[in-house]
């Protein structure tokens, strides 16, 4: 019950956002493929950010 108000962690915050990206990134690759491109590359690079948090810890 008190889990439903609980902050969320950095890694979970970059998580959601690389989810988010990967998902726009997936419906604009029909329609214009250099923003497709580029939603993979900022997710790529959420990625690389999660991997820094996880090894710092």
């Amino acid at each position: 019950m008190f889990g439903l108000f609980k902050k969320k962690s950095e890694v979970e915050k970059l998580q959601d956002k690389y989810k988010k990206l990967m998902e726009e990134a997936y419906k604009l690759q029909s329609i214009n493929r250099g923003q497709s491109d580029q939603k993979y590359l900022e997710a790529d690079n959420i990625l690389k950010e999660i991997a820094i948090f996880e090894s710092k810890s």
